[in-house]
């Protein structure tokens, strides 16, 4: 017999859908449309809606595994279950070390935009980085639900901003701006897809907090199936009017170009706002999912001990966060002292990213029950999942160090004669983590 498992107060449909939002359109919307116009012209439109479709099999992966297994480790506490404790915690390292070299990427590019677009002097933009890096930390600081609202409204905002250029810009397409169709042939159609893969990063993000959802099983499904819409939609729109009105070359800061060019007086203005609330809509969302993962490690012994309050259903990992808020600390220090270069510091995430994403959809082969559904996604998502880890081998370095890591912490356990024998902590010392009880997939707290 199959159980659904509610938790009053929890997150519901709405919330859950904005927190998958954010965590997809988010920093691409910024520079995306131009990279990909420049490297494929009006094919790029071609090259966005095959990333839509790629990322199908990928969140229908991570909505089937959230939905039938709520648990705050995320893709690492599937890799748990199919792998055993030494790649659970590699892929736990990838995410809370390695992803996490993100935020600078979003701080300094959420600065360079306000300051760009406010006239400020662009010296001060690590400050304004900065500061838009502290509120998220200080919501997520009042719990998920609380986080959750606050991110209802970011993506409101953020969905308005979409709206607001794209029927701006509609009437100013031209036709001509379509031709050729393909400048740069189908190598520039590949370029582009490769680039948009970033846009599409995110959707592990709900596999940390599906614990905190009111019905996992219900909720989760809806929310990653709007979000593709929405997603999908919005980045393809835009792709249709930057070309159309800008056309191959838009610029650096495409939205602001594309904004001036249709509204002058209020169009700038309105996208340096919508700089702040997508860097802060990405940080929202993702703080959630560091919280719970670093509070679920440390109760696996896989992080200091120290930092495990939090992660039951419902808890705050606030000493998870500080230490999360400590690592986002380094990387921006990191970054502005080496000039603001962030191409570093992408390939970090990237690297790390792409092979959370193969170890999580090696693991859904294993756990998910074969030939349903959402097995079926996994072997698709798996596949191109691979496939990313071969064309990002070069920056894989990173991601290579922290696995290594791992491996020593499993060697010196058992040189201690202190390993964990099994690929879960003693019951005892859980703090109430979610495990899954039968084949088909009830679960309950214990």
């Amino acid at each position: 017999m199959t159980h659904t498992r509610t938790r009053p107060g929890g997150i519901g449909v709405l919330q859950g859908t904005a927190l998958y939002i954010a965590a997809i359109l988010g920093s691409g919307l910024l520079v995306l449309p131009g990279l990909t116009a420049q490297a494929a012209g009006p094919a790029s439109i071609l090259a966005v809606a095959a990333v839509i479709l790629l990322a199908v099999p990928l969140a229908g992966t991570f909505a089937a595994l959230s939905a039938r297994y709520p648990d705050p480790s995320g893709v690492a506490g599937y890799v748990r279950r199919a792998m055993g404790p030494t790649a659970a915690r590699a892929t736990g390292y990838w995410f809370c070390f390695g992803v996490a070299a993100g935020f600078p990427v979003l701080a300094l590019l959420g600065g360079g935009y306000v300051t760009a677009i406010a006239g400020i002097d662009s010296a001060a933009a690590p400050l304004v980085g900065l500061a838009i890096l502290l509120p998220p930390f200080a919501v997520n600081m009042l719990g998920v639900r609380t986080a959750g609202w606050v991110q209802f409204v970011l993506t409101g905002a953020l969905t308005a901003v979409v709206v607001f250029v794209v029927a701006a810009a509609f009437p100013a397409v031209q036709p001509a701006r379509f031709t050729p169709f393909l400048p740069h042939g189908w190598a520039g159609v590949g370029t582009a897809i490769s680039l948009f893969v970033w846009a599409f990063a995110g959707w592990e993000v709900g596999t940390h907090l599906s614990g905190e959802f009111r019905n996992p099983r219900r909720a989760i499904p809806i929310a990653t199936a709007i979000a593709l819409a929405v997603t999908g939609g919005a980045y393809l729109l835009l792709q249709v009017v930057t070309v159309g009105v800008l056309g191959s070359a838009p610029g650096d800061i495409p939205l602001v170009t594309l904004a001036t060019a249709v509204s002058p007086g209020t169009g700038p203005v309105v996208i340096g706002a919508a700089a702040g609330i997508i860097v802060l809509g990405v940080l929202n969302a993702y703080l959630a999912a560091f919280g719970k993962l670093g509070a679920s490690l440390a109760v696996a012994g896989d992080l200091p001990r120290i930092f495990a309050p939090g992660a039951e259903a419902g808890g705050v990992p606030r000493r998870a966060l500080l230490l999360t808020f400590g690592v986002a600390l380094t990387y921006f220090a990191a970054a502005v002292l080496t000039g603001g270069d962030l191409e570093t510091f992408i390939l970090i995430h990237t690297g790390n990213m792409v092979s959370i994403y193969a170890a999580g959809m090696i693991a859904a082969l294993r756990i998910l029950p074969r030939r349903t559904p959402g097995w079926w996604m996994a072997l698709a998502a798996a596949v191109l999942s691979l496939a990313l880890l071969v064309l990002n081998v070069s920056h894989l370095a990173p991601a290579v160090l922290l696995a290594a890591a791992a491996v020593a912490v499993t060697v010196w356990r058992r040189l201690r004669g202190r390993g964990i024998p099994s690929d879960a902590p003693p019951a005892s010392e859980r703090g109430g983590l979610l495990e899954d009880r039968g084949g088909l997939g009830g679960v309950h707290l214990r």
